[in-house]
């Protein structure tokens, strides 16, 4: 890591501000100099073999997590096995995250940026090609774990707000908890960005060995494509979101065999792939 690197970062930043609060009129309206903390938010860019892949907006932490989470969900590499190094460059204002992964995959990785190269659609990413989205998840095994959604649900939604100390810190990220099938958190790390979260957990289980099939993902946002697309090509058996999923979450998670739920509460959850069983 450089000499920047060193510098701890916990994930928010001071900012002069000034709070404004009163009653119907102007007059009565009360003008408070104060600092607030917000949530970090830096360009990271991501290297593998020495080209850059990508430059994502995150928060800085958990940033080598967040590159192992990343190369696995986006399936740029095969396997964590695949990734040899990881280095992380962390700068004021930037920070850099550089990997060495098996050839075989960086052959593949290269193959697929020539196939974007001239490309004028701005679509996701850089691709203009439906071929390219890979929006077909393999389907999972079957699960090999029971989960008591009501319970499980419940307690998770119960234990997530004394993992989120950024969010309480800032009111701007979003968590990505890892659960035990009884719905205790096991893990959680939060970033401004929803998937950043995501890879970060995902990364986090996969550089310490563990089993993504034994347990559940809970997030605290919406369930979109990209988050059931990460999740299924894990092979995560259940994805649970506290707001609503979109219908291409749900038709990836039902081609993948993975259960999708939304609205979590502690009394409450909607099940969107109903057919599918834990």
């Amino acid at each position: 890591m450089s000499e920047e690197a060193e510098i701890e970062r916990a994930g928010f930043v001071e900012r002069t501000i000034v709070r404004h609060r009163g009653g119907a009129s102007p007059a009565s309206l009360v003008s408070i100099p104060a600092t607030d903390h917000v949530a970090e938010e830096i360009p990271v860019a991501l290297v593998f073999n020495g080209i850059s892949h990508a430059v994502m907006m995150a928060t800085p932490r958990d940033l080598e997590a967040f590159a192992h989470g990343f190369a696995l969900t986006e399936g740029i590499v095969s396997s964590a096995a695949a990734i040899f190094d990881c280095e992380v460059f962390l700068r004021l204002d930037s920070a850099e995250v550089a990997m060495t992964i098996a050839q075989e995959d960086f052959v593949r990785l290269k193959d697929k940026r020539r196939a974007l190269t001239g490309r004028s659609g701005c679509g996701v990413c850089g691709i203009d090609s439906l071929e390219m989205l890979d929006l077909q998840p393999a389907p999972m095994p079957p699960s090999s774990i029971h989960i008591d959604l009501p319970a499980a649900l419940a307690r998770a939604s119960h234990g997530l707000r004394e993992h989120q100390a950024l969010m309480q810190a800032t009111g701007g990220v979003h968590a990505a908890a890892w659960c035990a099938p009884d719905g205790a958190i096991l893990y959680a790390f939060e970033d401004i960005g929803r998937h950043n979260g995501l890879d970060k957990l995902i990364g986090h289980l996969a550089l310490n060995g563990i089993d993504m099939r034994r347990g559940f993902v809970f997030l605290s946002s919406r369930g979109s494509y990209e988050l059931a697309r990460k999740a299924a090509r894990m092979q995560i058996p259940l994805l649970a979101t506290i707001s609503a999923p979109s219908s291409l979450a749900i038709s990836i998670a039902s081609q993948a065999g993975m259960k999708l739920v939304g609205f979590c509460r502690q009394d409450a959850f909607v099940d969107y792939t109903p057919g599918i069983t834990l």
